[in-house]
């Protein structure tokens, strides 16, 4: 069984319109959106949600209004300015609390305890193209790289279960946690990318974040006839550092309307984009079959 993460140093270049196309070509596989602070596969992929689980990503300060004697202790103490007096009582903002404990510490009543939050939900569905699992973290909630490696426990745990012979999982942008817990155990990294400055830049500092944890890594230019010179710098770079293009998806108005339609382009129409992804799920294999 082969982990292919499909990642990106930015949003909004495409990566989930290339994780979605490779759910629609690959056979025997379980899908995993691990993008799980704006997760946006599952409106390619339709799922049926057929588990749904709770998820707490960290602790918050609980005041006992009965107990509480109001002399503030607490709030001399907290740095996140989290515990404030409203209608003089005591109260926790929710948002602004860390779940550092310090004020139950110094509480000389006893007032104060931390509780475990619920702050998102994640998800076993059933897809047309094998079981999906997903995540939402709440607004404002914290862990999310906890949540991702939850959501790739279970979609290794689905994936076992039903022998798949692959893992899709489409990872968040960025280099932080959620990316750092998605590319973790993965056989290869795909990063698209895009010809633009903002594209490139954050390219080479998810390469080094792959490179970091030793995951081999390939890239694919999306829209790259939208500027040829920052697609031939791409290159340039990727040369240098001994990583594959492995592909360069023309724009293709194509996409757009498949994705208004929410299903995946290699679905849509036989376009110069449809056959460049088909060849890129093909090329995928092929570098997953040389090994690192």
């Amino acid at each position: 069984m082969k982990q292919i993460v499909v990642i990106s140093g930015k949003g909004g270049t495409g990566k989930t319109v290339v994780a979605g196309s490779f759910a629609s070509l690959a056979n025997q596989k379980v899908m995993a959106d691990c993008d799980v602070d704006a997760a946006d596969l599952y409106l390619l992929l339709h799922p049926t949600i057929k588990e749904k689980h709770k998820f707490s990503g960290g602790k918050k300060a609980v005041i006992d209004k009965d107990r509480c004697t109001g002399c503030k202790k607490c709030m001399e103490v907290c740095r996140f300015e989290a515990i404030k007096e409203i209608r003089s009582q005591i109260v926790v903002d929710a948002i602004s609390c860390e779940g550092c404990g310090v004020c139950k510490y110094v509480c000389p009543e006893q007032a104060i305890r931390i509780e475990e939050v619920v702050n998102g939900e994640w998800y076993i569905s059933d897809t047309k193209y094998g079981p999906l699992v997903h995540a939402k973290l709440g607004i404002a909630g914290e862990n999310s790289g906890k949540l991702v490696t939850v959501v790739k426990q279970n979609a290794k745990l689905v994936a076992e279960k039903g022998n798949a012979d692959y893992i899709i999982i489409d990872g968040p942008p960025g280099i932080g946690c959620p990316v750092i817990a998605s590319i973790g155990g993965a056989d290869i990294a795909l990063i698209v990318t895009e010809p633009t400055l903002s594209g490139m830049h954050d390219m080479e500092r998810v390469i080094g974040v792959a490179k970091h944890f030793g995951i081999k890594t390939v890239v694919c230019i999306n829209k790259y006839d939208l500027n040829l010179k920052n697609t031939q710098a791409i290159e340039e770079y990727c040369q240098k550092s001994n990583i594959k293009v492995v592909s360069k998806v023309p724009f293709d108005k194509a996409v757009i309307e498949a994705l208004v339609k929410e299903m995946p382009v290699v679905e849509h129409s036989d376009s110069s984009a449809s056959k460049e992804i088909k060849d890129l799920w093909d090329k995928v294999q092929e570098e997953l079959k040389d090994g690192k």
